[in-house]
Parts: structure tokens; C-alpha cells; sequence
């Protein structure tokens, strides 16, 4: 999974996206000053920068100039657009205004990693392997086929692990905006995946919510 750098003065939004990183498998560190984040670029490889604007000293317009070879998404309370088109034209790869959703945020470092080819593509649970590239999936080592619909809930159980999604969000994430189905859609769809990977007790029911690929051992 990509190594993050979180570069936020905010000390609890610092640690909200820490504790999601985590969730989902990502491994991070943490900078609270542009200062403290040209140093730990300086120490320490990275696959993607979180970078904050509004730092104390020098500020995330400053850091990107130093680290442009570094993928990096501004997250700032500045929605102005000429802040966005200055963040963008310093090289930023994606720009997310505060206050956000964190499966947003999610989300979006996900295209990012894709984009340069830094994310995840192979995932193993128990005797299940998942290449998301491929959009294969082999059970006790034989190949078994997902329809469309069942492998794109599969990625997104996968990429938001251990998060507790409800079914309206699930099918917001698989299906897309314009999908009209009724929730028990979800309910279908978990029921088959759970029986063809054998992860009857990985994919957890929440009560009156939706479903939570556990993976935390």
C-alpha cells in the first residue's frame, strides 16, 4: 500500500486522516509546519503528499515549489478559484476544499495513486486474491468469475476496508450517482459475494446501516 505524508497544522483533522488512512491500509506521517514537511521529503520517500495551504511558516504553495516531484492533494479551506487555479498550476494533482467527506477524500487519493501508478492492485484476504487491475478474482487458487456489478462493490468493500459503509453510500460509490435501484440491491449483491469468496464472516453486517469489510486481524 502507498506511504502518505499528512501535512496539516490542524492537530485533529491531522489525526482524523490518520486514523482513515490507517483504516484502509495505508501507512503515513505526519507534519505540522511547511518546515517539518520539506524535511520529512528530505528523510523519507513518499507516494503522496496531503498538503494543507494555511501552514505556519512556509505555507503549501511554498512546499509544492520545493517538492514538485512528489504527487500531491491540497487540502485547504481556501475554495476561492484563484487559489484552486494557483494550487493546480504549481502542479498539484488534485485540490479537495474543507470541510469534506472523508470517503471523499478517499476517493480522491485513490484516482490520484492510480494515475501514477502507485496504489494498490493486488489484495489477499484469507484464501481470496483480488487483482483490481485485472478484475480477476481466485478462490482457494481456482479463478471464478464476478459479473460487473459484484466485482465494482468488491473494489469498493476493498478500498474502503475496515470503514463501515451504509447501503445508500454503496450504492452511490458501485453503482454511480444515477442509479435508482432500491437498497436491497446491496443486500443481493453482498450475499453472493460473501457466499463465492467465503467471506461470511469478513463481510460484516452493521445494524441499521450497511456492511464493513473486516480486515483488522
Amino acid at each position: 500500500m502507498a506511504h502518505i505524508l499528512i501535512v496539516e497544522d490542524d492537530l485533529e483533522i491531522n489525526k482524523l486522516i490518520a486514523r482513515n488512512l490507517k483504516l484502509v491500509g495505508y501507512t503515513y506521517l505526519q507534519a505540522y509546519s511547511g518546515n517539518e514537511a520539506i524535511k520529512m521529503v528530505e528523510e523519507n520517500s513518499f507516494d503522496l503528499i496531503l498538503l494543507d495551504i494555511m501552514l505556519p511558516g512556509m505555507d503549501g504553495f511554498e512546499v509544492i515549489k520545493k517538492v514538485d516531484y512528489e504527487p500531491v492533494i491540497f487540502i485547504t479551506a481556501k475554495d476561492g478559484l484563484d487559489h484552486k487555479l494557483n494550487g493546480l498550476k504549481l502542479g498539484a494533482d488534485d485540490y479537495i476544499v474543507k470541510p469534506f467527506e472523508m470517503l471523499e477524500l478517499l476517493a480522491r487519493i485513490d484516482v490520484v495513486l492510480r494515475r501514477t501508478k502507485k496504489n494498490i492492485s493486488m489484495f489477499s484476504l484469507d484464501d481470496t486474491v483480488v487483482n483490481l487491475t485485472d478484475r480477476t478474482v481466485t478462490v482457494h487458487g481456482k479463478e471464478i468469475y464476478l459479473p460487473p456489478r459484484e466485482f465494482e462493490l468488491l473494489e469498493v468493500l476493498i478500498k474502503n476496508q475496515n470503514i463501515a459503509l451504509s447501503r445508500d453510500k454503496l450504492l452511490e460509490l458501485a453503482w454511480g450517482f444515477d442509479y435508482f435501484g432500491e437498497t436491497r440491491t446491496v443486500d443481493n449483491h453482498i450475499q453472493k459475494l460473501r457466499r463465492k469468496l467465503g467471506w461470511e464472516e469478513r463481510i460484516k453486517t452493521i445494524h441499521k446501516l450497511g456492511y464493513r469489510l473486516e480486515v483488522k486481524k
